[in-house]
């Protein structure tokens, strides 16, 4: 891993365009997650067999708490790709809130909400 303090400026605005795609499909994921929460009394059942009636209400309510869930996440998520939006504003991103030391570019790439390095999450664990 590099010495340096920060990432320089031409890095943070790569890691400003990955994390803006990120945020734009992340909405819209999170899009989809409450359509279906909102439309899933319409999945395609009404004609069937009254027998299958209070399984298919079990299944609508499991459906509806796990989308509830998801959609939870998916809100923390952009809401955490927002907060690194603001620390590459700020010119902290990328540096581990616990080591401070920089990210590994490539955890970045794949974690770009990321504020711990490898090396301090594993000193979670």
């Amino acid at each position: 891993m590099e010495n340096n303090v920060r990432y320089s400026d031409a890095e943070l605005a790569e890691f400003k365009v990955l994390i803006s795609e990120k945020i734009e499909k992340a909405k819209y994921d999170l899009d989809l997650i409450k359509s279906a929460y909102m439309n899933d009394s319409t999945n395609g059942t009404e004609d069937t067999s009254p027998t299958f009636k209070a399984f298919d209400e079990g299944s609508a309510v499991m459906s509806k708490e796990s989308n509830s869930q998801l959609a939870i996440r998916q809100e923390k998520f952009i809401r955490d790709l927002k907060n690194a939006l603001i620390r590459i504003e700020n010119k902290t991103y990328g540096i581990c809130r616990v080591t401070g030391k920089l990210i590994n570019k490539k955890r970045l790439e794949l974690v770009p909400h990321a504020t711990l390095s490898i090396e301090a999450k594993n000193m979670q664990q």
